[in-house]
């Protein structure tokens, strides 16, 4: 890969290399912010993917793999190519333009106040050997269930989705979005009653709700629900 990087851009400086998860993050702590990454999706500990639940990065990534298993979480990140194994040298120059136009600085800019002030309006999500993009007024809820992230869509049907909860609660509009507990973001439209509940909590109507967990407001949150219920 080297090679092919300095046959096709001489100029660029290869910094490093490193083989395994762990080793990345230790190294991405420790020194200065590379401008670009190339990322081969598995490693020496598991797939590069991990990285990304571990640490915050900010940097853009070019994946290579020699499967296409990944391509949607590659899309989910900061990348800005994926290329399949082995490489041909005329993608990997392409996937080097298309780096150089994503950092001008203009773009850059725009790009950023684009997506830092407007919350998401769909979720991508993969359906076997199919993808779906499914728009975020037609979300009734995101929750966990077996330490996995799910979608609940209005005809009561339920997507594995990538990202916590904790990521989700700030990329959906608090407006329309809240989360109830730690297990749960409901949309406002999706409530059709509310009841008082033990503990002082609220117990929550949802009809496409179909999970075994009664979805309760937590006590700690009841106030707040309540003001962003009576907007």
């Amino acid at each position: 890969m080297i090679r092919l990087l300095k046959a096709v851009a001489p100029d660029l400086e290869v910094v490093d290399v490193i083989p395994s998860v762990e080793k990345a993050v230790n190294w991405l702590l420790q020194h200065p912010a590379p401008d670009l990454l190339f990322m081969d999706v598995q490693l020496e500990d598991g797939v590069c993917f991990e990285l990304f639940e571990q640490i915050d990065v900010t940097i853009p990534v070019i994946f290579t793999t020699a499967y296409d298993a990944y391509t949607l979480k590659a899309f989910k990140v900061n990348s800005v190519d994926y290329l399949l194994k082995p490489i041909d040298p005329e993608e990997l120059k392409a996937a080097l333009d298309k780096y150089k136009t994503y950092t001008q600085p203009a773009l850059i800019k725009t790009v950023a106040n684009q997506f830092q002030h407007r919350p998401k309006e769909r979720f991508l999500i993969k359906v076997g050997d199919h993808y779906k993009s499914i728009p975020t007024t037609s979300i009734h809820a995101f929750y966990i269930d077996e330490r996995c992230t799910f979608l609940l869509t209005e005809t009561g049907r339920s997507y594995a989705v990538d990202g916590s909860l904790d990521t989700i609660e700030k990329q959906v509009d608090p407006h329309c979005f809240f989360r109830i507990n730690r297990t749960c973001i409901v949309y406002y439209a999706a409530i059709k009653d509310m009841l008082a509940y033990s503990s002082s909590r609220l117990k929550l109507n949802v009809p496409t709700w179909q999970g075994s967990d009664t979805l309760l407001v937590s006590r700690e949150r009841v106030a707040n629900f309540k003001q962003w219920m009576d907007r």
